[in-house]
């Protein structure tokens, strides 16, 4: 009874999925989009959250549908800037960023945007509720207007941070740490082995919290035309209720979205239709594929071994060495393709598999192919690892990198067990170290081992930061043991070669390829990006699926119908997938 009514409810889900499907397939064959307006405004809703790629599986291409991808608005932006049509740009939402990086990028976008001499309106229902918003309202600095909702706040105020260490709570169910490290900044393993920062942890996130506020600040300054020390005063002196932002000068008017959206129509004048991100590209792209080919390959999320994966809970994903590094040996191989622009977001994990990537990388050198490496919110340990190859690295000044150290262990759990009264036992025929105890603390040979692969993998690490940045392995010493730096003071320690987003990253390609500074660059996503549907015709077909039996049978049900799509050369659904990112005017 129990599998019927998983087979039933099953069944129904996929046809309830396969039925939006099909009416998405009916919409793309009978329905074109509209063409663009004569004078339009750009709306970016940033509320839902961005993410840097979204994932090739119908189910959650379907959940992440709500959420744009990071290079898709910069994409926007940049097109806006040269197209007459749109007069100005309207950013909304407080709460999607994902990190400093991010927020860098699209500031970028803006501010190149406003050099054309349009306008940039941001609005924001809150910047916070009673929670820190110094994020967003870091992004709508590269407005010249920010609306507030009324009732809103701006949460302005110093950046801290904060972190549990559950050592006490390990010593109460009698749980012992046993980890090392190689590096003293590595600070992983605190959280179970310290009750409180070490100095060393406080002497990094110190350094780490005054780049972040150093960009904090030279956004207010910029932004809002204060002084620094009065900027400092106004970070100091917050979190603000509406009507102080006000009085302050930190927001411009307090307004409602239907009232920020025609205040801006307002200003820009004549009768613009506001118009969002997915349909200006979808109705008004011009395309972006001359020039030398470039491959866009991501590398994005928690590094393991095996084929990459996704969270649709977390909306995160994670990074399968086998999987990226097939896709770069696909950007290599192809012919056509002249450079590989590498977007790392990754804070690290598995050596072995960063270091499976990291051979890809060389690789590609190797066959004559410049890599650049993009960084967005986080290239660290692993994340720094997969990128210290390529010929070119550029950072954001938030982006967090570094990390070149080690830190691993286990916890001994045995006394914990028993005192809950669990016993374990153990049969074993060969004497040995006893290393990999699911329960047990090291031997004295087990833990000299131990400290063995801790040496070989960071000796193995400082070697190839030095071979890839070309420094001495005593300057790279200085500047690992573990430390997260920011994109900012990395660059000042020879740990990238440039601060900045996608722009700055196809620089770098145009000057590693001898082109001229304004070059055309026919930039794709390598393997190439399957829209909605077709990765329903791949699944209708039988290829890649697995799912349930139940869901596999009720995709057979609208086999017939993708089939007819197919043969119809219908092979797109209006969707947020993309390939082309435009070359960035004035650069």
């Amino acid at each position: 009874m129990k599998r019927l009514i998983l087979v039933f409810f099953a069944t129904l889900g996929g046809l309830v999925f396969l039925t939006l499907a099909l009416l998405l397939v009916l919409n793309r064959a009978f329905f074109s989009p509209a063409a663009l307006p004569g004078e339009l405004v750009l709306e970016v809703n940033i509320e839902d959250g961005l993410v840097e790629a979204f994932p090739q599986d119908p189910f959650l291409m379907t959940l992440e549908r709500r959420r744009l991808r990071t290079r898709d608005v910069v994409e926007a932006i940049d097109e806006a800037a040269r197209d007459d049509r749109v007069l100005g740009v309207l950013v909304r939402g407080s709460g999607g960023l994902p990190g400093w990086g991010t927020a860098e990028e699209l500031r970028e976008a803006l501010e190149r945007f406003r050099g054309m001499e349009k306008p940039v309106a941001f609005f924001a229902e809150t910047f916070g509720e009673l929670s820190p918003g110094q994020l967003s309202y870091h992004l709508a600095t590269a407005a010249d207007q920010i609306y507030l909702q009324p009732s809103g706040e701006v949460g302005l105020a110093p950046l801290v941070l904060e972190a549990p260490f559950l050592r006490g709570l390990l010593d109460r169910f009698d749980i012992e740490p046993r980890f090392d490290r190689r590096g003293e900044y590595k600070e992983a393993s605190e959280l179970f082995t310290e009750r409180e920062f070490t100095p060393q942890s406080r002497e990094a996130a110190t350094q780490l919290l005054t780049s972040l506020e150093a960009s904090l600040l030279e956004g207010l300054v910029a932004g809002r035309g204060v002084s620094v020390d009065r900027a400092l005063e106004l970070l100091s002196a917050g979190p603000y209720p509406a009507r102080e932002a006000r009085e302050l000068g930190l927001v411009d008017e307090l307004l409602y979205l239907d009232e920020a959206r025609s205040a801006l129509h307002d200003r820009v004048g004549g009768s613009p239709e506001s118009v969002g991100v997915e349909s200006y590209l979808e109705r008004g792209r011009r395309g972006w594929d001359r020039g030398p080919r470039v491959a866009l390959v991501y590398g994005v999320g928690s590094i393991h071994r095996g084929r990459s994966g996704y969270d649709p809970l977390s909306g995160s994903g994670s990074l399968g060495a086998s999987t990226v590094a097939a896709h770069l040996r696909e950007a290599v191989a192809d012919p056509a393709v002249e450079a590989i622009l590498f977007r790392v977001n990754s804070p690290g994990g598995s050596w072995v598999a960063s270091d499976q990537v990291r051979r890809e990388i060389r690789r590609a050198r190797e066959e004559g192919i410049p890599v650049v490496v993009s960084m967005s919110d986080v290239a660290a340990s692993g994340g720094y690892v997969i990128s210290m190859d390529a010929d070119r690295i550029v950072a954001h000044p938030s982006t967090f990198t570094g990390s070149i150290g080690v830190v691993a262990g286990r916890f001994v759990t045995r006394e914990g067990f028993e005192s809950a009264g669990i016993d374990w036992d153990r049969v074993q025929n060969t004497e040995g170290m006893n290393f990999y105890s699911a329960v047990d603390d090291f031997s004295p040979e087990g833990w000299e081992r131990f400290q063995e692969f801790l040496d070989r993998i960071y000796e193995d690490f400082v070697d190839g930061v030095a071979e890839g940045r070309g420094m001495s392995v005593e300057e790279v010493d200085r500047v690992a043991r573990g430390r997260v730096w920011s994109g900012r003071d990395a660059l000042e320690l020879g740990l990238v070669d440039g601060l900045g987003g996608f722009g700055t990253a196809l620089d770098q390609v145009r000057e590693l390829l001898e082109l001229e500074s304004d070059a055309e660059l026919d930039v794709a996503v390598y393997p190439e990006e399957r829209t909605l549907l077709q990765v329903l015709l791949e699944e209708g077909k039988g290829r890649e699926w697995a799912g349930t039996s139940a869901a596999a049978e009720a995709f057979a049900l609208l086999r017939p119908v993708l089939r007819w799509a197919a043969e119809a050369g219908i092979t797109e659904v209006p969707g947020p997938v993309r390939t082309p990112l435009p070359k960035v005017p004035g650069r």
